[in-house]
This record gives structure tokens, sequence and C-alpha cells, in this order.
């Protein structure tokens, strides 16, 4: 699709789309909006930098009535400040709709007569137990970000809320990625559901070709700037133009003026006397790429590529470059990436304060360690509105410093006389019968142990998941208290063996020795 005209939307909001720079549908609003301007039940599996808010918040104000003092549209989300967020992107769109739009968790005026709403779970819960607002009316549900909610709070809120929506409404869920916990959720409310895109069950395991490597430096400040700083960096090298990409003319208009004022010559494509070059079509942008010698150009996106196409076209062919990002795109980013087969290298960013040297070995190491084992994709969600004020350089050193302020209680201790004390490693490894084939994330296991054991999660260690089993490090004092807690249960609906892994039992150490006999289970709960 070329236009928005074509996808049949109202003039109004093709009108207000272009009003805000924004001409030429990206992959999934060309695969969504017909589904949800059609009244269809509908899956996206996307998260922020796919263009989520057009895909979805576009057709419903197109397809919904906007009469004042009736809620006719519902958006929960994870957090209230993306409630605020995509409450004031929407409002945008509906001055021209006649359509009211309000969040919970803010200031906005008188919430409870919004035609369209927008709020956390819990948030509306409260609001709906104090009364004020009904669902009776509410003939569009849009869920953003399911997975994030579940990660966070769980779904049980939100189940309280699909089943009170009338039988006909229809239902949009959101998420990235699609976890069985939300598949689950959508089969039972979202029944016929479209999904875009389309999920090949068949070949979900297949792994394509490697592509190339990209750099991905998360933005902490303004993005103009963090451009600035990484022109600079660049063109310091043998890097004599670099080719941005930008998602319309109107970005390009306010970059190039941002760059230029920092003495950055910007110009058209192919201009020698330019090192900056913008460009606002990706084929175009590639065909430029194509012809340089790959050694004296780089490729640089401004805006985050919105689909799998744009991330080949913009850097791809051996070009590689540099995507400037927000902390919120990441996931996105990482989903297309792994789709076309390219590696993500995360890189600092350079507008914020350079990291100190402290000597905090042992936390950095515990940090590093929950990067690669760690579903962290939720938490960067929560701690956006804190990135935007702070930078997150400044979060991460807050996080150190409260991590390192931990009492010694929190923290597993050895014993004086102890197994540890004696020379042997902290943490016992555990065998867990289930793996990524099973659909189980390190999340789900870290919720498992803490759940079911009563343990703290500083007494969970590195987490190495396989295709068919998983192995857990946990503190070598509670390895015999999670084994008898985990056996017997379920994890993502599936049945779990625990056990001490080979390596621990041929150490013979004493720690952990299986499941005790008799342990009953009828109190225990079922994970999923």
């Amino acid at each position: 699709m070329d236009s928005f005209e074509d996808l049949h939307l109202s003039p109004d909001i093709v009108e207000a789309l272009a009003a805000e720079g924004i001409e030429r549908p990206t992959a999934l609003q060309a695969a969504a909006i017909p589904v949800v301007q059609r009244g269809n039940n509908l899956v996206a599996v996307a998260g922020p930098g796919a263009g989520v808010l057009v895909a979805v918040g576009a057709p419903v104000l197109s397809r919904l009535d906007g009469d004042e003092g009736r809620m006719v549209g519902l958006v929960l989300t994870p957090t209230r400040d993306r409630a605020r967020a995509l409450a004031e992107a929407l409002g945008r769109l509906a001055l021209v709709t006649g359509h009211r739009v309000a969040a919970l968790g803010a200031p906005w005026a008188l919430p409870e007569r919004a035609t369209i709403l927008v709020a956390t779970p819990r948030d509306l819960m409260d609001r709906l137990r104090s009364g004020g607002i009904s669902l009776e009316q509410v003939g569009a549900f849009v869920l953003d970000g399911a997975a994030v909610i579940d990660e966070l709070d769980g779904l049980d809120d939100v189940e309280a809320v699909a089943e009170a929506l009338p039988s006909d409404a229809q239902r949009v869920i959101v998420t990235l990625p699609a976890t069985d916990a939300v598949r689950d959720f959508a089969g039972r409310h979202a029944r016929r559901a479209v999904t875009v895109p389309p999920q090949d069950a068949e070949g979900a395991g297949s792994t394509p070709p490697r592509r190339g490597r990209v750099a991905v430096r998360v933005v902490a400040g303004e993005k103009e700037e963090e451009a600035a700083a990484l022109a600079n960096d660049l063109l310091m090298d043998d890097v004599r133009h670099l080719v941005v990409f930008v998602r319309n003319e109107d970005v390009a208009a306010d970059l190039g003026d941002r760059l230029a004022l920092r003495g950055f010559g910007v110009g058209a494509p192919g201009d020698p006397a330019s090192p900056v070059w913008l460009v606002v079509d990706d084929l175009a942008g590639r065909q430029v790429l194509d012809g340089m010698d790959g050694s004296t150009v780089e490729a640089v996106s401004f805006d985050a590529p919105a689909d799998p196409d744009s991330l080949d076209r913009r850097h791809g062919g051996g070009h590689g470059g540099t995507i400037l990002a927000e902390a919120r795109e990441t996931a996105h980013l990482r989903d297309i990436a792994a789709r076309t087969g390219y590696d993500l290298a995360l890189e600092a960013s350079r507008t914020g304060p350079p990291p100190r040297a402290s000597g905090l070995d042992a936390v950095m190491a515990e940090l590093e360690g929950a990067l690669g084992t760690h579903d962290v994709e939720a938490y960067e969600v929560v701690l956006e509105p804190l990135f935007r004020a702070h930078g997150p350089t400044a979060v991460a050193a807050a996080a150190l410093a409260l991590l390192r302020a931990r009492p010694e209680s929190a923290t597993v201790q050895p014993a004086a006389g102890s197994a540890e004390a004696g020379g042997l490693a902290p943490y016992a490894k555990l065998f867990v019968s289930l793996g990524s084939k099973d659909g189980v994330r390190a999340g789900d296991l870290v919720g498992a142990i803490t759940g079911e054991a009563g343990i703290h999660g500083e007494q969970i260690g590195k987490i190495e998941i396989r295709e068919t089993f998983s192995r857990v490090e946990v503190a070598r004092s509670v390895a015999d208290r999670v084994i008898a807690a985990l056996n017997g249960t379920t994890v993502r609906s599936r049945a779990v063996r625990v056990d001490l892994d080979r390596s621990e039992r041929a150490r013979g150490d004493g720690a952990g020795r299986g499941p005790r006999r008799g342990t009953p289970r009828e109190a225990r709960r079922t994970r999923t």
C-alpha cells in the first residue's frame, strides 16, 4: 500500500495523519487497518516502532461513533505514562472525528465523559469499583502491550474487564512477544481473531541466514542531540558521508536544521560537499549506499525501521550501520532483526554522562548476568519516564547504588565453616525438564521458583534455557527446598521435573538430593 487512501480510512483522518507527517503506511498498518476497519478481532504481534498507534487507533476512530458522553472505545496499556502518551496522540487524531479522548491516572478533565478512554488495568478497575464509568456501550477494546502487562501485574484485571464487555465488542490485542498466556487470553476473548503478521507455526523454529551486524544506540536524551553526537563520532573516522534515513519530510527538515546549526553540512544524496545526506525513501537510500564505496559511507536510521523490509533496505547488503532508538523500541528491533537474520549490538548513549570506574565488579557482573537471563523488556517500559527525565545512564547508576546498598541479609552469604566457605561454588545447578520448545522463559522460571519455594530473587543465579530443558543456578543452601517445591507443579501449563544437574551429582557434595518423598502437592498453585 502506497497511501492511507488505499486503506479506505475516512478523508478527515487521512488529512490528520498527513498533518502529522504520516503519509505512507508501514507494513503493520497496511495489514492491520483493513481488519480493524471491518470490525474484526485482531492480534497484532508488534511493539512501539512498528506504527502500532496508527495501525489500531486510526481505524477505531474511523469506525466508531463519536457522540459525546458515552464511552465507545477502551484502551488498556501497561503504565500510566504510556496511557498518557497514547491518549495525547489519539487526541490529536480525534480532533477531526469528534471523539473525546482521556486517560486515567493523569490530570485529564472529566475522563468519565470520554468517548475513548485509555488506562492501566489497575486504574480502570479502581474507577469501575468507585462508579462513574460503564463498559456497557464499548464497541472496541484494545489491549496494548499485553505481554508486558502480564509480566508486570498479570492478566487478572484484564480478564475481569474482558468478561464485563459487551459480547459484540471488537477485541484488538497488541503484544510482543506473543506468549502462551497472551495466546490463551486471545483464544478465549478474541475469537476468530486475525493475526498480523501471520505466525507460521511450521517455520517458528527455523533460523534465517545471518545477514550482518547493525549497531543500536539507545537514546538517552534528545534524539537530534544524539544524532549530532553520532555524526561527530562517525565523521571523525574515514567515513565521508552519512546516509541518514528519516520517516518523513517534516522530520528531515527539523533534523537538518539541528545538524546545520551544529556545523554539519546537510544536503541531498550525492552532494559531494555535504557529509550528511537525509533520505526519506528507503529504496532510494539503498541505491545511494550500493553506489558508494562501502568504506566511505555509513547508514544511519534516525527513526527505527518499522518492519523487516525497512531494516533490510536501510542496513542490508553488508552496509550495517547504526540505528538510533528509544528504549521502548528495542523489543521491536530485536523482533524484526531475529526475523531477518541481523545481529544487533547495543551501544550506550553518547549524550549522557560518561561511565566512571567504580571497582564494583561483583555487582556489575550481577547486572550483566541479568541482561542475559531475565526478560527486561517489561521493566524498560516501566522505566521509560525515568529515562526521559534523567537519562538511562543516571537511572542505571541509581539502580547500581540501590543494589550496593542492599542489606547483607538480602544476599546469599556463606556461613563460616559451610560448604561454600570451604571452597565450593555458592550456587547449585539444577536441571529443569522444560525448555524453549515448551515456550518457557527466564521470567517464568524465576517466578515459579520464588513463588513456590518462597526464596528471594537474589538467591537465583544464571539461567540457561535450551531447546528441551533448562539449567538454573540457585543458592546451594536452598537447592533442596526448590527441588521439593517445584516437582509436581506446572510452568506454562507443562508439568515440570526438577533435580540436581548431572554436573552437581558428580560433585557428591551433598547439596540438594532430589525431591523429598511424601511432599504434599495439594496446596501448590499452577503457574501459567
